[in-house]
């Protein structure tokens, strides 16, 4: 990965922790964000590949001591507002490479130390004609529905800084994840006179819905059904998001847990809307008139299949639970 990732990327807030996290911390965290956002997890979703990369990039260096210690470095350099080298005075002297200790080694491998100037002259824009800090980034939370998150919004926000009170929009991409933060580059504090505006960064939490799941781009849903529908068949109507209903034909015999897809039901997508999943779930009655007891017991009697049959054939003595 390049230095200027590096110096881009807050690796701490991808992988939401602080920057004194232990090791552990950081395992944990990085184990469950990769498990949220693996492509097994969101086939197609080319926003959640994304955040998979840019998680094993700040894994792959937070996990590694001397790593962490020189990105930590980095990234106190650049809040400190140093963003030259070679011309930049300190007191009398001038900045050199060897100032920033473990910082060396990590221009070294571009084989030359013109390597930072070169970083953060990309950057800033500025290459090593002299320093001009960079404005505060600024960090809001944000909370949407969950439809919003699917779909996606605008938000207006209201920002005050030194400059004053002032309102920007912010357009949320359909597909966003609780806790994503969203950057708005030059949107955030302002600078010194000649500098640049720092950044906006936006923390997306998304409420949760009542009944339905979010897979990527994929809306999903368990739908209860009854015993006879699932036995006989049946043709139910399944809610969408927008408030519409859509049947869908449960054939005889269906087993819980079987999934269906409805196309294009689902969120807004890059090419092309998601799909419903819809899950079947029996609803086991837990009252019963005396009428439905005696057909139910008359049903048993009838019923010479045992769904039990393929569990005969284990060897081993007969227990009881409880033995």
């Amino acid at each position: 990965m390049s230095q200027r990732e590096w110096a881009e990327k807050d690796y701490y807030a991808l992988l939401g922790v602080k920057k004194d996290a232990s090791e552990s911390e950081i395992k944990k965290a990085y184990r469950k964000l990769a498990q949220k956002y693996h492509p097994d997890a969101n086939p197609g979703d080319a926003r959640a590949e994304e955040r998979f990369k840019e998680i094993n990039q700040a894994h792959e260096v937070l996990k590694d001591e001397k790593k962490r210690k020189q990105y930590d470095q980095m990234r106190e350099m650049l809040e400190s507002g140093y963003v030259g080298f070679g011309s930049f005075p300190r007191g009398s002297r001038r900045i050199r490479v060897e100032d920033f200790g473990d910082l060396g080694d990590i221009f070294s491998q571009s084989g030359y130390a013109g390597g930072f100037e070169d970083l953060f002259g990309g950057l800033f824009g500025q290459g090593g004609a002299g320093a001009r800090r960079k404005g505060a980034d600024i960090e809001r939370q944000a909370t949407i529905s969950f439809a919003e998150a699917l779909e996606g919004t605008t938000l207006n926000l209201s920002i005050n800084d030194s400059s004053g009170p002032r309102n920007l929009k912010v357009r949320i991409p359909p597909g966003v994840n609780d806790g994503d933060r969203i950057r708005l580059a030059a949107k955030g504090g302002t600078p010194p006179a000649g500098g640049q505006p720092g950044d906006l960064y936006v923390r997306v939490n998304v409420t949760p819905h009542p009944f339905f799941g979010r897979r990527g781009h994929d809306l999903m849903l368990k739908l209860p059904v009854t015993i006879a529908e699932a036995t006989l068949g049946a043709e139910v109507e399944v809610p969408t998001l927008n408030g519409s209903k859509v049947k869908l034909k449960i054939p005889a015999g269906t087993q819980p847990g079987k999934t269906f897809r409805v196309r294009g039901r689902g969120g807004a997508g890059a090419h092309a809307r998601g799909d419903l999943l819809v899950t079947i779930e029996v609803a086991v009655p837990t009252a019963l008139s005396k009428e439905s007891r005696a057909l139910l017991e008359r049903f048993a009697e009838l019923q010479t299949e045992s769904p039990r049959e393929h569990l005969r054939d284990g060897e081993g003595d007969e227990q009881h639970a409880g033995d």
